[in-house]
């Protein structure tokens, strides 16, 4: 149904002017009128009268033009695009991060065989004549530069190959020319913090104290020893001033670039860690200080954590010190990636997946503000509990356990250390599964030599009960997984009778009075059936004469009982 409707008059007083509004009006005839006079007297090169109908629902106007006299509007003209450029159009932008992390993607056989990084590459004279003359390789990574940026570009792509091919002739030949000069000084002379101090207000600084550094890795092979040759050059560097920054920020690119490969990072710190332990010698290296004090207030934690030694113990030091920001940052965010991916933590050990991310969990919580932030922390950890949800690891988490109950504890565990709506919602799926399982039921309706007998049985059910309210599942999970255990404590009880046994018993009073209590507080059986036939028996005999007259002679056993019936739900 069409709600109000009103009648809008637009004019344009010149050619090239936009429409503005003149009246608006409820009347039809008087805006079709007022139009026609703006336009015959001259007043207006154009007129429009609109029929503008309000929609209930959306509360939007519904524009209809029914009148429209004069010149028409004047088209905007396009304005030319700019022809669009390479990316890269000298040597020296070739040296801006993005380039170097491109050279990186593009060249990284050639990288990993020779043992070095982009950055290294672009300030060694003989690096860069030995991919020159490689030839075939040099070749192939022009391609898969210049291939996909013709492609988004819409431009020619022989063009762009030779635009990248020139560059490349360029920046090689402006670096062999460097070396050849001798433009890079040797550190077997002079001191790093000598060089640094020579350099101070030069043009070129970065570009000559980049070859310093990167001729110093020269003869070092393996990260482990490059590593611990960068953090050389921090302890020969200046004290404060620019001629420090310089040396700092050579030194930091190198190791973003370095530790930027896996491989590089199994070298570093441990090439027999499997993934979770690297993540966690990892945070140790980047946050020393808040991991040092999670382990003095939690020393199992200290077991978990692999030490860091060595040229990484060196550099955690320089990052806690505030030296390497942006070194720090992009370790952060290559746990975070890690954390997100698929790949599992510790392939071999479910169990110790879920130890070890909690581990992970606490130490990068405990350095959040510094290196991430809370929520890129929350964000990771919920990626990563999507993976511990699957069937596949949820199969290989309970296939070693011996009984259906002690499944149903590993997945109350498993509900504890996922994080996010969605995945606690999976994994209390998994869990109410087996809560009601018919399987479990009749797991411990048997009754077997040696085994646990009822009051064995339902201690650990009220234990598995609690340890479900306290895991934070969503409130109607919650509540259906801890119903479903009381009334399976409730059949329990039922079955061997153990409050009509407790009431007969020959024990005192105050004894049975206190079993029964502990029943009904869910202490020593599960909340549900059996807590109520318990809190039932025990109002019968807290009624019963001869029980108060007990309870007046022994004034202890009175108090501890009296502590116990608020929890029991008991009121007297």
């Amino acid at each position: 149904m069409a709600g109000p409707i009103h009648y809008e008059v637009y004019v344009r007083r010149t050619a090239p002017a936009a429409w503005t509004l003149l009246i608006a009006t409820e009347d039809r005839k008087a805006a079709l009128e007022t139009a026609e006079e703006q336009f015959q007297a001259k007043q207006a090169v154009a007129v429009r009268v609109t029929k503008e109908t309000l929609d209930p629902e959306t509360m939007e106007f519904n524009s209809l033009t029914i009148l429209n006299l004069g010149l028409p509007e004047e088209k905007s003209k396009k304005k030319p695009e700019a022809a669009a450029r390479p990316a890269c159009g000298s040597p020296k932008e070739l040296y801006a991060p993005h380039a170097r992390a491109l050279i990186g993607r593009v060249l990284e056989d050639w990288l990993k065989r020779h043992g070095v990084t982009a950055f290294e590459l672009l300030h060694r004279p003989d690096l860069a004549e030995r991919l020159d003359a490689s030839g075939v390789e040099l070749q192939h990574a022009v391609q898969k530069v210049a291939v996909p940026e013709s492609q988004a570009g819409g431009q020619d792509l022989h063009g762009m190959v030779r635009h990248y091919q020139r560059l490349a002739d360029a920046t090689i030949s402006q670096l062999m020319k460097a070396g050849r000069s001798g433009q890079f000084p040797s550190l077997d002379d002079l001191s790093i913090a000598d060089v640094a101090h020579r350099l101070s207000g030069s043009a070129d600084r970065a570009f000559i104290m980049g070859g310093v550094a990167a001729q110093a890795l020269a003869d070092r092979q393996g990260a482990r020893a490059r590593l611990d040759r960068l953090m050389d050059l921090m302890d020969g560097a200046p004290t404060e001033g620019p001629p420090r920054a310089l040396v700092v920020s050579v030194v930091e690119q190198i190791a973003t670039e370095m530790l930027a490969i896996r491989s590089n990072l199994a070298d570093i710190l441990g090439p027999s860690l499997d993934l979770g332990a690297s993540l966690a010698a990892l945070v140790r290296m980047v946050a020393p200080k808040e991991v040092e004090r999670l382990i003095a207030v939690d020393p199992r934690m200290g077991l978990l954590t692999p030490t860091v030694d060595g040229p990484a113990a060196r550099l955690g030091s320089r990052i806690a010190a505030g030296d390497f920001p942006r070194l720090s940052a992009a370790l952060a965010r290559f746990i975070t990636r890690e954390l997100s991916s698929s790949r599992r933590l510790r392939p071999s050990d479910p169990a110790g997946e879920i130890d070890i991310l909690r581990t992970l969990a606490m130490a990068l919580t405990s350095a959040s503000g510094r290196l991430l932030t809370l929520e890129e922390v929350q964000n990771a950890f919920v990626d990563r509990s999507r993976s511990l949800v699957t069937p596949d690891f949820v199969a290989s988490y309970v296939q070693s356990c011996a009984t259906v109950l002690v499944e149903a504890e590993h997945l109350t565990r498993l509900c504890e250390n996922v994080t996010g709506a969605a995945n606690k919602r999976a994994a209390a799926r998994w869990l109410s599964g087996c809560v009601k399982s018919v399987r479990l039921e009749a797991e411990l309706r048997q009754s077997t030599p040696g085994g646990p007998n009822a009051s064995q049985k339902l201690l650990t059910l009220a234990r598995l009960q609690r340890s479900v309210r306290a895991v934070q599942l969503g409130e109607i999970d919650e509540r259906e997984i801890a119903a479903s255990i009381g009334t399976l404590g409730g059949t329990l009880e039922a079955d061997a009778g153990l409050i009509s046994q407790i009431a007969r018993a020959s024990a005192a009073v105050t004894q049975k009075l206190g079993v029964l209590l502990r029943m009904a507080a869910g202490e020593t059986a599960p909340l549900g059936p059996a807590a109520d036939r318990a809190r039932t028996e025990a109002l019968r005999m807290l009624r019963a004469s001869e029980v108060k007259d007990a309870l007046s002679v022994e004034p202890e056993a009175s108090a501890a009982l009296n502590a116990l019936m608020p929890a029991a739900g008991i009121r007297l």
